[in-house]
């Protein structure tokens, strides 16, 4: 239990440079806070005590404004920054080292029985305002901008912005050296690619080259 709440706290000071003291961790982190919730309530949910769990897990939500539900899975070192309107439905599957920002959401988009939520691997940063909807899977060490929504798969190592998210990681190997760091909000700003005007510059340069084709064409024609 102990060894949980000072992982908790060693996951806080590793991630955010703000915090100063371990008291300040405890006394002022909702995502902490919310933490030490949820591994009460999905105790309680395993032990088959459920209705419990859900109240304690309402509790939580009321004092942080962080909704996990009990029968979430969520591994080692998990960091939730800010932690305001985040909201972890029930068949949620976290890894380890994993951090999500304010205004997150993993949730379900279907009524029937079974996996409805991601399935969310190891060392996943996702950013504020980011929607993660369905039962899929998001592959180690991938990077969810902010406010991107994300429907399908995501690769590993991947880096998703955009709605629907997309995804601009040249490769796996740049992704990886790339992010040596720690990165806030899931993609530094001045990597934040502009997907809109990607599209439309690509457009451009194709258009260019069918201009140049027909071009190319009709002088020949008329060589003939």
């Amino acid at each position: 239990m102990f060894k949980h709440i000072n992982d908790e706290i060693n996951s806080v000071f590793k991630r955010d440079p703000a915090a100063k003291s371990r008291l300040e961790v405890i006394l002022c982190y909702p995502g902490f806070h919310a933490m030490l919730f949820y591994r009460l309530t999905n105790w309680l949910w395993r032990k088959n005590v459920r209705l419990l769990a859900r109240w304690f897990s309402n509790l939580a939500r009321w004092l942080t404004g962080i909704e996990i539900h009990p029968g979430a899975t969520i591994g080692k070192h998990f960091f939730i920054d800010h932690g305001m309107g985040v909201v972890i439905g029930e068949t949620a599957k976290i890894g380890d080292d994993v951090t999500i920002y304010h205004g997150v959401t993993l949730g379900g988009v279907s009524l029937v029985k079974g996996i409805r939520h991601p399935q969310v691997g190891n060392n996943v940063i996702i950013g504020s305002g980011a929607q993660l909807l369905g039962p899929i899977i998001v592959g180690d060490n991938a990077r969810i901008g902010s406010n991107a929504v994300v429907v399908k798969d995501v690769p590993e190592a991947a880096t998703m912005v955009g709605v629907p998210a997309r995804n601009v990681t040249k490769s796996m190997k740049d992704a990886v050296a790339g992010d040596i760091t720690f990165t806030a909000y899931g993609i530094a700003s001045e990597q934040l690619p502009d997907v809109v005007m990607k599209n439309f510059e690509e457009m451009e340069k194709r258009i260019a080259d069918m201009e140049r084709e027909l071009l190319e064409t009709a002088k020949r024609w008329e060589s003939h």
